[in-house]
């Protein structure tokens, strides 16, 4: 059975939070939310096994692209949330280049708090939000 980002981390739990963001007359912070949302989708999809760690760098960089470009949008009405939002996922980071070239599931589900804590910011983001979007 493959490694797969999704078995040992539900990333996807925290997508969920941000379904239904989008629309006309939104502010442009809802377009970056929802981006985000696929780009975390993708890294649940990551198999670890199959794209080896490369894999799960190339789909992080995207998440942090698309957490990015949500930060500048939204910062300065939520900088409390994009600052969690930036550390959590600088933390995930650096736990996923720590890894090394072959992670075994030991060290895969090493990662959980991380993920949990990007989570757990998107979550309180998409909470801020939700009036909004």
């Amino acid at each position: 059975m493959p490694l797969r980002v999704t078995s040992s981390l539900a990333v996807v739990g925290a997508v969920a939070v941000l379904a239904g963001c989008g629309g006309s007359s939104k502010p442009g912070y809802c377009t970056d939310r929802s981006d985000l949302e696929s780009s975390i989708k993708g890294l649940g999809d990551v198999d670890l096994a199959g794209g080896g760690l490369n894999a799960l760098q190339q789909q992080l960089e995207k998440v942090q692209s698309d957490a990015k470009s949500l930060v500048s949008s939204a910062k300065s009405d939520f900088p409390s949330q994009t600052s969690a939002l930036e550390t959590s996922i600088s933390s995930l980071s650096d736990a996923i280049k720590q890894l090394g070239s072959s992670p075994s599931a030991t060290q895969v589900a090493g990662l959980i708090p991380d993920v949990q804590s990007v989570t757990s910011a998107v979550k309180g983001f998409a909470d801020a939000t939700s009036s909004k979007c």
